[in-house]
């Protein structure tokens, strides 16, 4: 992690290196660094930059704690959150990770609080979130 970033995700995720493949196609992620388990076809550590932010991720490792994927959960406790700037960005975006394999769970729609919003669950159960501000007017 660069110095300064006081805060980043770190995902848990089962298979992340095709995660790692399915960020880069759907949300345009660059890999920063990767560092494989010694001895397995396992990430140890990834980081990733998106939309200007970093996102770390790992494989599933019990034996290092009690860390689990959204599968081995059943769900997921959090959503990242990525600001797109302007509205058809965020239209744009949800339809390029749908046609990569992401399941749209709300669709971009002008909110209430002034935003054009929608979600998406990747394929490994982890929730996106794309907003952008809508013209004040």
């Amino acid at each position: 992690m660069r110095p300064g970033h006081n805060l980043a995700a770190y995902l848990t995720i089962k298979d992340a290196g095709k995660a790692v493949a399915f960020y880069e196609r759907a949300f345009g992620a660059e890999v920063v660094e990767k560092h494989m388990a010694e001895g397995r076809d396992l990430i140890m550590h990834c980081e990733l930059r998106i939309n200007g932010g970093l996102v770390m991720l790992a494989d599933e490792f019990p034996e290092y704690g009690d860390v689990k994927s959204p599968q081995a959960l059943g769900g997921t406790t959090f959503n990242l959150y990525l600001d797109l700037g302007a509205p058809p960005a965020v239209d744009a975006q949800i339809e390029k990770a749908r046609k990569e394999g992401a399941a749209v769970v709300m669709p971009p729609e002008d909110t209430f609080w002034g935003a054009r919003f929608g979600m998406v669950r990747d394929p490994f159960g982890h929730m996106w979130a794309f907003s952008a501000p809508l013209a004040k007017g």
